[in-house]
């Protein structure tokens, strides 16, 4: 039966290897898709039971927990990838992630254009998705070098994010977010490109990968809309 299909595409002529680039990436967008539902729905809890007033009261153990339990789960997730249980262990994640994600909304939200913040938000993050999908596909340069130097990148936004918990210096803060915008969308673009150029073959460390990427550029961006637009009128 595989056979005959392969069969018949080829004489369609259609490539074997766009056949499997179409299907991951086809998967891989209605994964992330689906992702966003179990971290609106963390974000929901976290701020209905009171768990986002807890994190903001307590930073350094928040920190602590976001780091072992996101990366945790990242882990559980490569290790199991290749079958049903990644993609309920990605689920999974993407509610963590959304119930760390309800200490800033919380935040947000207490303004009194809070709801306008958190949509101009997303419409902002939908546009660099947007952005980065077509130019994943326009773009012929391999870009995956770019990859190791964004992860440096990363890795001193997590380390300057760590040391301003303690500094405590709004400076520091708004360069961290302004930097994670820039690093996380050019992640974006070189993860969407792996996954068109079949350079990713499997669609649940691909929507890992894009979501971190989107998840960060969100939150980043919603923090600098609390920052310079929040009102309290």
């Amino acid at each position: 039966m595989n056979e005959s299909r392969t069969t018949t595409l080829n004489r369609a002529g259609a490539a074997p290897g766009a056949v499997v680039r179409n299907r991951v990436l086809r998967n891989t967008y209605w994964l992330l898709a689906a992702s966003l539902v179990p971290t609106v729905l963390g974000a929901y809890i976290g701020m209905a039971t009171g768990l986002a007033s807890v994190m903001g009261r307590s930073p350094g153990i928040t920190a602590i927990l976001f780091l072992v339990g996101a990366f945790g789960l990242m882990f559980a997730i490569e290790k199991n990838k290749e079958s049903g249980v990644g993609v309920g262990l990605l689920l999974l994640f993407t509610f963590f992630m959304g119930l760390m994600l309800s200490r800033m909304i919380g935040f947000v939200m207490g303004f009194s254009n809070g709801a306008t913040l958190v949509m101009t938000a997303f419409g902002g993050t939908a546009a660099v998705f947007g952005t980065m999908a077509v130019l994943s596909t326009t773009i012929k340069r391999d870009l995956s070098g770019m990859a190791k130097w964004l992860m440096v990148g990363a890795v001193v936004l997590i380390l300057a994010s760590l040391a301003n918990i303690f500094l405590q210096l709004p400076a520091l803060m708004l360069t961290v977010s302004v930097m994670a915008i820039v690093i996380f969308s050019a992640f974006m673009l070189v993860d969407l490109q792996r996954v068109v150029n079949g350079g990713e073959t499997n669609y649940v460390s691909a929507t890992l990968a894009i979501y971190l990427d989107v998840y960060n550029v969100f939150a980043n961006l919603l923090a600098l809309l609390g920052i310079f637009g929040g009102s309290r009128e």
